[in-house]
């Protein structure tokens, strides 16, 4: 039998209604938890409470975006108990509605929250976290970001007691550790400018930059050549791939043009890759989160273990959350492929339900 549309909207418009009334509950939970943490964070530094509060809010659209699965998975789970337990599961059975047919309602609303939330959502929540990193650096960390790539290539700022360095690469190779087509612009504590140095290239070291066929131009005075000119440093590798935009501060759109450009400039953009395919497969799990409820909540009522049923369907969430973790971890450190890393958690969940689903009701 072919579901009339009052039907498809009356469903659709009841899985609406318990997911974004999850989502909004997940927000709630998620904004008290990173709150106390951010209060913990600058308990012995002096913060206006202002400014931890809307710390706190920048980042609440980017965590409640990693939420919006779980979101998905609990608010549906929420609305098929409760057309479960008024029987409007088994009258539609009754007219001859499969159960893939009053599913396909939910399923369709997951695909589109989640094309959504990569689209719309996310370019909101990166703009802000953007914002949320540069308070964290200034009031928690004590320092802002050193580095930066462009189209221009890599600029570094590195500062300690002598006054600052500004460094421009054309390139770099070894993730960072040396630069091509140097040149260092030196100022001292004053923010006066002190020298230039022109270098073929530069090599971080142990404490120190190491650049060969240094030309090192200050004002007042003849341009002298150095084959081999040492300048002292603070930075360590570590600091300076640290330094990186953080993947959640780059939209879905702004992603490709940063791989490319952080690929042409010499650096590994794995993590960044690893994030966009991640956020491309949003949408999917989202629509398989659907399906991995329906198997634990269109058992009827009358036939009991429905908690039992809601506890195992709560645990697989955690699980699913621990899986993607493990995938994205693989994928990060180059042992997964990237698409697989990605994209496994929401086909093999949607394989899993779609089973499960096809179990239960066809035997």
């Amino acid at each position: 039998m072919k579901m009339p549309w009052t039907m498809y909207l009356y469903f659709g418009r009841r899985a609406l209604m318990a997911i974004a009334a999850s989502f909004i509950i997940c927000m709630a939970l998620a904004f008290v938890i990173d709150f106390v943490e951010l209060l913990r964070r600058t308990g012995s530094r002096e913060v206006p409470f202002t400014t931890v509060l809307s710390m706190g809010l920048l980042r609440l659209p980017s965590i409640s975006e990693k939420m919006m699965p779980f979101a998905v998975l609990f608010g549906s789970m929420w609305a098929f108990l409760q057309l479960s337990r008024t029987n409007e599961f088994v009258v539609a059975r009754a007219s001859g509605v499969s159960a893939w047919q009053f599913l396909a309602p939910a399923v369709a609303l997951a695909l589109i929250i989640g094309t959504g939330a990569v689209a719309v959502y996310n370019p909101l929540a990166a703009a802000m976290v953007s914002r949320f990193e540069a308070l964290e650096s200034k009031y928690v960390r004590g320092r802002t970001s050193l580095l930066a790539v462009s189209d221009s290539g890599l600029w570094l700022r590195q500062a300690d007691e002598n006054g600052q360095s500004v460094i421009h690469a054309l390139g770099v190779t070894n993730q960072g550790i040396e630069l091509r087509d140097v040149i260092i612009f030196l100022y001292n504590n004053d923010d006066e400018f002190i020298a230039r140095i022109d270098a073929d290239n530069a090599e971080l070291g142990d404490g120190q930059w190491k650049i060969s066929n240094a030309q090192v131009a200050t004002p007042g005075e003849r341009r002298a050549l150095h084959e081999t000119y040492l300048l002292p440093t603070s930075l360590t590798l570590e600091r300076v791939q640290e330094s990186f935009a953080s993947p959640d501060t780059l939209s879905f759109w702004e992603l490709p043009e940063f791989i490319e450009t952080a690929q042409e400039a010499g650096f590994s953009a794995l993590r960044y890759e690893l994030h966009w395919h991640q956020l491309a497969s949003r949408p999917f799990l989202m629509a398989a989160m659907v399906l991995i409820a329906a198997c634990f909540s269109l058992r009827l009522t009358r036939l009991g273990g429905i908690g039992q049923l809601i506890v195992a369907g709560i645990i697989s969430g955690f699980f699913l959350y621990f899986f993607t973790d493990v995938t994205l971890a693989l994928g990060a450190r180059g042992v997964m492929p990237v698409v697989l890393a990605a994209w496994s958690p929401a086909f093999i969940s949607a394989m899993l339900g779609g089973a499960l689903i096809f179990h239960q009701e066809d035997g």
